[in-house]
């Protein structure tokens, strides 16, 4: 597995609450359906330590991380 790191559109609220919208993975825009659960996290697959977003996009759940205001995927 890979760090592949993302385009993502988010909206931040008055308390800055960040709520990922899309991400653009190499040119093609996926839609997030829901954030199911934001925690500090690490990934144990491809290394790096931030926010984990757990999301749902076409029914399928992945993770998304935010370090450091940099977005990734665990890329297969």
């Amino acid at each position: 597995m890979n760090k592949k790191y993302v385009k993502v559109t988010v909206e931040i609220d008055e308390n800055g609450k960040i709520k990922p919208l899309t991400i653009d993975f190499d040119g093609k825009i996926f839609n997030i359906d829901k954030v199911l659960d934001c925690r500090p996290a690490v990934s144990m697959k491809v290394g790096g330590l931030g926010d984990r977003y757990t999301v749902r996009i076409c029914r399928h759940e992945t993770y998304l991380f935010n370090e450091r205001n940099k977005w990734f995927v665990e890329e297969k």
